[in-house]
């Protein structure tokens, strides 16, 4: 085909293009508006304590877990949660997929609607997902379409060298969205029901700017709970039952009021005097009601672990890491907590990833015990290595941690261990609000941090892609091209369909981690809950959404 006959083709197909677009906005503007959710509800209120600070109501740039519970209130996805932890339909009726693994279409029901009446509708999928990827947005988890759902030209936009226009998602109808993906990706249905995946009102987020998600006014919703009331500087947050949601029968509750707590005793004092029916306890407030029959401790998924700066001199040491690693015994550091939780030694917790015959990635007790464990004399022996490297008798560092009461009770620990073994080493802990201490790891400006990270699908890829060049969680800045391939290989190479192989493969990236002590696992976080006897059916996941309340009764 020659220069002439390439232009006139491309005219073609922009009229083409134009054409379609033309009709479906025209089709999505002639929809019937649904009925309103009513004002005044009925139904009891779950009271609710929150134990940390959450980041932001936008589906498509929240990173915390805390506003993941908030928004998954408020929205619904093409999947959704099931109470056994399986993925169930949500907004999507039908899925059909290619036989190739390539080609997802999903059929979407025809009866669910904005909290302002408006169909959600195919385009708004393709809004939230064209969103979450354009690097304007600035979303962090923009990755998980990019990287791990591999959505088609997901990588090249967030990059900035395609528009969001070319992302591999279309609406070829109000009801129909089809995906298109690079490579197939086995567990692509878990994905659909993390927020980033969720659809978003154009027309709403362009009027509201940069106050979208700030207040009630200013969020949508399409789920069981509609947001009535919050701030940035309220310590509640309000949600009233969706009567005009979908499946609003089968949410028994008339609202959930959340009030954000800084400590257990707090929790447990509004607890026993009946301002809260669900909290979560941390440090002495644990040992009091851990033989009440309201106690119910959950393993929430959550590793928590010791980031190292490779940017940072010292940290850039490999045996001042593995000094540390070895120095500090984690099985201490739980007792004191007195939450539950329990000792961790790799960079995957145990207990949520499991391989196709059912083994869990992660063994219980110590799987690296030459590089994560604890061993005084290692730790010295390295400690002294690494300080010939340095050239330094006397190290002082600073340990960044968020202020929670179990954060800064484990840093107090891991500083006291290390500094005991190690003469000439002074610790300063700097506790900082959650938000915070996220921003001072992303700008770089730290030298080591007690971090954490919850498991977002049933993949040990949601956490051994944090430690990829370039990846937004890879605060520490590590760098090693042969891991990096090894991820590629296991996402987009020769053995993301090979599942065998590629858990195997999984396998030996964890090692790599370890054995360079990229972090320093410290332990698996357990929530010590309260619980009133008459409330039922409080749905707890390790992945995604730790806690739904569609079904919750009281």
């Amino acid at each position: 085909m020659g220069i002439m006959g390439k232009s006139r083709f491309c005219c073609i197909l922009l009229a083409i293009s134009f054409f379609v677009i033309s009709c479906d906005y025209k089709e999505t503007n002639s929809l019937v508006k649904g009925p309103l959710p009513e004002e005044s509800v009925k139904g009891p209120i779950l009271n609710v304590s929150l134990e940390a600070a959450f980041d932001t109501l936008d589906q498509q740039t929240a990173v915390f877990a805390t506003s993941f519970e908030l928004i998954g209130n408020m929205i619904d996805g093409l999947m959704q949660m099931a109470d056994d932890g399986s993925v169930k339909k949500a907004i999507c009726k039908e899925e059909i997929v290619s036989s190739d693994g390539l080609h997802y279409t999903f059929k979407l029901r025809d009866d669910v609607y904005w909290s302002n009446g408006e169909p959600v509708t195919a385009h708004d999928f393709v809004y939230g997902w064209q969103r979450a990827v354009d690097p304007a947005t600035k979303s962090e988890y923009a990755f998980m379409i990019s990287d791990i759902a591999q959505v088609k030209n997901a990588t090249a936009i967030n990059a900035g060298q395609m528009e969001p226009n070319q992302l591999g998602v279309r609406a070829t109808d109000n009801y129909t969205f089809e995906v298109e993906l690079q490579v197939p990706v086995s567990y692509f249905d878990q994905l659909l029901y993390f927020c980033t995946f969720y659809p978003a009102n154009q027309k709403f987020i362009e009027k509201c700017g940069d106050k979208y998600a700030t207040s009630p006014e200013t969020c949508l919703a399409n789920g069981a709970f509609i947001l009535t009331e919050y701030s940035s500087k309220s310590k509640t947050i309000t949600f009233k039952k969706n009567t005009a949601y979908y499946d609003a029968a089968k949410t028994k509750l008339g609202g959930i009021h959340y009030e954000i707590v800084s400590s257990g005793d707090e929790a447990l004092r509004k607890y026993q005097s009946g301002q809260l029916d669900f909290v979560e306890l941390s440090g002495d407030a644990v040992d009091k009601m851990k033989n009440s029959p309201d106690y119910h401790p959950v393993d929430s998924g959550f590793l928590y672990y010791i980031t190292f700066n490779f940017d940072d001199k010292i940290f850039a040491n490999k045996n001042l890491r593995r000094a540390f690693t070895h120095a500090v015994d984690r099985e201490l550091v739980v007792s004191e907590m007195k939450d539950g939780s329990a000792a961790a030694y790799a960079a995957i917790p145990r207990g949520y990833a499991y391989s196709s015959t059912g083994e869990d990635f992660t063994p219980a007790g110590i799987v690296y015990p030459d590089d994560c464990c604890y061993n005084p004399q290692k730790a010295i022996d390295y400690y002294k290595k690494a300080q010939e490297e340095l050239g330094l008798k006397k190290i002082n560092i600073e340990l960044l941690t968020a202020d929670g009461e179990t954060q800064i009770i484990a840093s107090e620990s891991i500083k006291r261990q290390i500094e005991e073994i190690m003469p000439g080493v002074n610790i300063t802990i700097k506790a900082v609000p959650k938000t915070e201490r996220r921003k001072i790891m992303s700008s770089g400006k730290f030298q080591f941090a007690l971090n954490n990270w919850g498991p977002d699908y049933a993949d040990p890829m949601t956490y051994l892609a944090m430690w990829v060049t370039g990846n937004d969680n890879n605060q520490g800045n590590y760098f090693n091209p042969k891991y990096n391939a090894l991820i590629a290989n296991c996402t987009d190479g020769d053995l993301c369909t090979r599942i065998p192989e590629r858990w195997a493969a999984l396998k030996d990236a964890e090692r790599m981690i370890m054995e360079d002590a990229v972090i320093m696992p410290i332990y698996q976080k357990c929530n010590a809950n309260l619980i009133k006897s008459n409330v039922k059916n409080i749905a707890f996941h390790a992945v995604a959404i730790n806690r739904i309340y569609k079904n919750t009764t009281k």
